[in-house]
């Protein structure tokens, strides 16, 4: 049976999760030790299936680290502090990080502060 014809909250293979993220199988096994928080599980012959979840969390690791430029050791503390309960970012620092409304202008004061206050969380760690 093919990916496509899985359903939506089937368990997918690590063959099946490579093909879907373009991450490779040895890259998923290196990931799953460095990220307690990725835990597929496993059945006999030690084969891991991934689950939604799962599938979801190495998508969004790919992105820390390909596309927004974390190294490993920043996206484990990222992961680490949202498993803590906490969140990486104060709710503060997100609500002055999301897009203004539509039609409206931001200063350049509060994008500069906006830039401040994110600073001083990044020099936190």
């Amino acid at each position: 049976m093919s990916n496509s014809q899985k359903a939506e909250g089937a368990f997918r293979t690590i063959g099946e999760v490579a093909s879907a993220t373009g991450v490779a199988p040895h890259v998923l096994r290196y990931w799953e030790t460095r990220f307690p928080q990725l835990r597929p599980v496993t059945r006999a012959g030690n084969r891991r299936y991934y689950r939604p979840a799962d599938v979801a969390l190495v998508q969004r690791i790919q992105r820390l680290l390909g596309t927004e430029g974390y190294t490993v050791k920043g996206v484990q503390k990222l992961l680490a502090s949202e498993t803590r309960g906490g969140s990486a970012v104060s709710a503060e620092t997100a609500a002055a990080a999301a897009p203004p409304p539509t039609g409206k202008t931001v200063s350049i004061g509060a994008l500069l502060a906006i830039r401040d206050h994110l600073q001083d969380a990044l020099n936190a760690y």
